[in-house]
């Protein structure tokens, strides 16, 4: 790295940047074509999928989208659609794919200076910012070296990744009968509508902690957005600390799992779900994230721990109470569904590491 020239680069001079035709989630279809993309930093901005809904909206694959909320930068790989507040972001040269890793990274650097304009300023900053980016020797874009720079980035991470799946036991990802049994069944279980705050108690708030005043330390603190989980800072002041297996609502609604004890700021609201099994804590967070991160939470509406007792949730049912027992074993077998494409992928970029290295 310390060989490798930099040049300068302006953004407008490598990318053009867009309104999107927008509208909203009710016209959406079944299908999985298209992906619906909304201002949020979850799921790499995909609220949903969808069919096709009408041509004019349609935005191509082979870009990026910026969602004006945390100003998150995500390549888009397939043809989509936009919700409001949603630009699109075109370079004006090819890419291949390890080039898009590389300039995902660089265009969310820019994340910072767009968070301090207004949004109808945030196009000329972007496209005023500068890049700086590897060349060569005539001062054009190096895009060996960043081919060559991802691919070793790669190996490094997959390899940590390997020795992680294998320390912790993650690698097993059998389903046993029961799992595969829930799978099949799902579909047709019985929902039912509860109150938050009838299940699991009055929700707390958290209590402002001004940076100023955090003593670094290990617990985690958290507040409101998407960025590290919304940890904010690892503080050793004397606050309420929270249990873990709890749910987080943040002041624009969106809904987190916590499987570790921590600090929060009064932006943020505890649904008390600690006495469930983890998984179906999580379960219960993704029907509670479903129904607080409805748009209608931002800074001049922000969510507090009464928006959290009046919310209610849908959860599966049997003899008229929620099934934990159900949604418990259900979420196992997603979690081992997903262990397993990721072990699958590691061992197949393991494979192909030790296939060039031979040759």
């Amino acid at each position: 790295m310390q060989q490798v020239k930099w040049g300068e680069f302006r953004v407008g001079d490598l990318f053009d940047i867009s309104n999107t035709l927008s509208f909203n989630a009710e016209v959406l279809v079944d299908g999985d074509k298209y992906d619906y993309i909304t201002r949020t930093s979850l799921n790499q901005g995909i609220l949903q999928t969808t069919g096709f809904v009408n041509a004019e909206n349609i935005n191509p694959a082979g870009n990026w989208s910026l969602g004006l909320l945390q100003m998150d930068f995500f390549y888009r790989r397939k043809p989509w659609y936009a919700g409001q507040f949603v630009r699109k972001v075109i370079p004006k040269f090819a890419i291949s794919d390890s080039a898009i890793l590389f300039f995902t990274t660089l265009l969310n650097r820019l994340k910072p200076n767009l968070l301090s304009v207004l949004v109808r300023d945030v196009d000329k900053t972007f496209l005023n910012s500068t890049l700086q980016i590897p060349i060569t020797n005539d001062g054009a874009i190096d895009f060996g070296f960043i081919a060559e720079f991802v691919a070793e980035l790669e190996a490094q991470r997959v390899a940590e990744l390997a020795s992680y799946l294998q320390a912790t036991g993650l690698k097993d990802y059998i389903l046993n009968q029961a799992e595969k049994k829930i799978l099949l069944e799902h579909k047709n279980w019985a929902w039912e509508t509860f109150n938050i705050e009838a299940l699991f108690g009055k929700s707390t708030r958290g209590k402002r902690l001004k940076s100023a005043d955090r003593i670094p330390g290990g617990l985690p603190f958290v507040t409101a957005g998407e960025a590290n989980e919304g940890i904010s800072d690892f503080i050793g002041n004397n606050v309420e600390v929270f249990s873990a297996n709890t749910t987080t609502i943040d002041m624009f609604g969106s809904a987190k799992y916590r499987n570790y004890q921590y600090g929060g700021d009064d932006h943020i609201a505890v649904v008390h779900t600690e006495h469930l099994p983890k998984y179906a804590s999580i379960f219960v967070t993704t029907a509670i994230h479903k129904s607080s991160h409805n748009g209608q939470f931002d800074y001049s509406n922000n969510f507090y721990a009464s928006d959290a007792d009046e919310l209610n949730i849908v959860l599966p049912i049997k003899n008229g109470i929620p099934d934990y027992d159900a949604m418990e074993l259900l979420i196992s077998a997603i979690h081992k569904l997903v262990i397993k494409d990721v072990v699958m992928y590691a061992n197949m970029k393991i494979a192909a590491t030790k296939e060039i290295i031979n040759k």
